[in-house]
């Protein structure tokens, strides 16, 4: 490991250990071509097997405009890891959340099973309006995964 990456580790511990209250903002930032998501899950990135869980994903496209969920065809599968072809996955309903800063972005409620590792796979397409058939949001299709780690319940 690095002399870098030991003080920032080093630094981000003693700030843990001296404010112990302040809330730990840890989201995920991934790409897909021309579709990037910043991706959250409550409480805190650690969420609990039995216990509803909000996730939501601000997804953006490139120059960095939001793609809100009325403009994208988007669906969320979750598979325990590992997982095979014959695995059903969890299929949360997306709808239109308020997060941080960000508005009507994909969100879900999840309620994990267990404990142990997942797989969230978010896929999406621009969604064809018929009222404004040359306002078709300028993005590609996109396959988006996070591992997400559950606690025992």
């Amino acid at each position: 490991m690095s002399h870098l990456k030991q003080i920032n580790l080093s630094l981000g511990l003693l700030l843990l250990t001296l404010f112990p209250g302040i809330p730990v903002l840890a989201h995920t930032v991934k790409t897909s071509g021309d579709v990037a998501a910043t991706f959250h899950i409550d409480p805190n990135d650690h969420p609990t097997a039995g216990t509803s869980s909000r996730a939501w994903f601000a997804l953006t496209r490139r120059g960095g405009k939001l793609i809100p969920l009325s403009q994208c065809n988007c669906r969320l599968v979750v598979y325990p890891v590992p997982h095979d072809k014959n695995t059903t996955p969890l299929e949360p309903l997306l709808h239109g959340v308020d997060a941080d800063h960000y508005h009507e972005i994909p969100g879900a409620e999840i309620t994990f099973p267990s404990g142990g590792e997942y797989e969230l796979r978010l896929t999406g397409y621009p969604k064809y309006d018929r009222q404004h058939p040359n306002a078709l949001p300028k993005f590609g299709p996109f396959t988006l995964t996070y591992q997400v780690f559950v606690g025992g319940n």
